[in-house]
């Protein structure tokens, strides 16, 4: 049984990233036609989910941080992938897999390759790691025919650090990597009574005004700062409660001081990871993102979709999320005083922050919903095809495919 579906594989290091930037997506591609394949660390959650969209699941061990002799033998482990499944589109995205995915691609000549530039770790490095990135990333950005920015911020920071040249880059007239299903945020009786379980159960009282963060707890998402701006105001708002949302991660950690105060602050909660962040945003009446960098905040759109206003930084990427003045407020990156200032604003003027954020939801709804950007990505593809296909061979069957070996 041969398939003559156009074949598109995507490679991602991490099945979290399966879960955040590529679900849904990926079976919209193939009800288009496309005969869709993911390859990712191994995950018998993202093995349930890839089957119920349709899609086949090759799972290859790609470790997140360095480590040059697993880095290699997963290198080698893509490239026989690759040159068994015989892709017409390559799609690689994340700083790893971005290399070796695109490395591997490249050594199997697939006909055409695309790395998804996501954000710029390197932003907040320094010396020889950034060094080391600022190579890494130049070079999936070389193995790849065209590299896609989720945002015009992101791709204006690539281009002036060098990584990508102008003509070899774009932004997809719908921004992001995913888009946002807002429905799935907006306010409804479901979400607020489980908005308002959730401040009974960590001991928020419902009159309380709450500042939010969702995301990953490290240094570089301004954690610091956000605790920081909580302690200058916390006795002039005795209403005021701070709740995180996420786990910490230990690759940028967040100081040991700043731990210990989220820990014994009694109006600080933290609820730690969640699957479902939907009813959080509605147990908070603001949320921040006073970030070091982003490539296009995803927490933005989706407090925009729940019609929360945002306090954010002026981070690469923030802007094309967050409308300042209009849909948040945007202070300078690492600022203590001027994000107190925000919060103040909104804390001083409620009717302020509902109408930022009904406009962040206007801005979500119009500009970054999924289907908009399934179709925009299906319009590259098939325009790539006629080029693809020249070199392309028949596929073998999904069949034959899955029990060949990875190693």
């Amino acid at each position: 049984m041969q398939d003559q579906r156009p074949r598109l594989v995507h490679i991602i290091a991490s099945p979290l990233g399966v879960k955040g930037v590529l679900r849904g997506q990926l079976g919209h591609m193939s009800r288009q036609g496309f005969d869709v394949h993911v390859i990712t660390s191994p995950s018998d959650e993202i093995a349930e989910i890839l089957a119920a969209e349709g899609v086949s699941f090759i799972p290859v061990p790609i470790e997140r941080e360095i480590s040059v002799g697993k880095d290699l033998q997963a290198l080698w482990r893509l490239w026989r992938v690759l040159r068994r499944l015989r892709p017409d589109i390559c799609q690689v995205g994340m700083p790893k897999a971005g290399l070796l995915g695109g490395l591997a691609a490249w050594f199997a000549r697939v006909p055409y390759r695309i790395y998804t530039l996501h954000g710029l770790r390197l932003e907040t490095l320094q010396g020889w790691k950034r060094t080391l990135l600022i190579v890494a990333e130049r070079c999936a950005c070389a193995t790849a025919h065209r590299v896609i920015c989720v945002g015009d911020g992101l791709r204006r920071q690539a281009i002036g650090l060098g990584l990508v040249r102008e003509s070899d880059c774009t932004v997809l007239p719908t921004q992001s990597s995913n888009g946002l299903d807002a429905r799935r945020f907006e306010a409804g009786p479901a979400l607020r009574a489980s908005a308002h379980g959730i401040r009974e159960r960590l001991g928020i009282p419902q009159s309380a005004t709450v500042i939010g963060f969702v995301g990953r707890l490290t240094r570089d998402k301004g954690i610091y700062e956000l605790v920081q701006a909580f302690e200058r105001l916390k006795q002039a708002y005795p209403e005021m409660h701070l709740l995180l949302v996420g786990p910490y991660e230990e690759g940028d950690p967040v100081a040991r001081s700043t731990r210990i105060k989220i820990q014994i602050e009694p109006r600080i909660h933290l609820a730690g990871p969640i699957e479902d962040v939907a009813p959080y945003y509605h147990a908070m009446d603001m949320v921040a993102l006073p970030s070091y960098r982003e490539g296009l905040p995803m927490t933005v759109l989706k407090a925009g979709a729940a019609g929360k206003p945002v306090v954010g930084s002026t981070a690469t990427g923030m802007a094309d999320a967050v409308i300042h003045g209009q849909t948040g407020l945007l202070v300078p990156v690492g600022d203590i005083p001027s994000l107190s200032e925000a919060f103040t604003r909104l804390l001083d003027d409620p009717a302020y922050g509902l109408a930022l954020g009904q406009a962040g939801h206007d801005h979500v709804v119009a500009q970054f919903q999924q289907e908009k950007l399934w179709a925009d990505l299906t319009a590259l593809y098939r325009s790539l095809l006629p080029h693809a296909q020249g070199t392309a061979t028949t596929h073998d069957s999904p069949q034959t495919l899955a029990g060949s070996p990875t190693s």
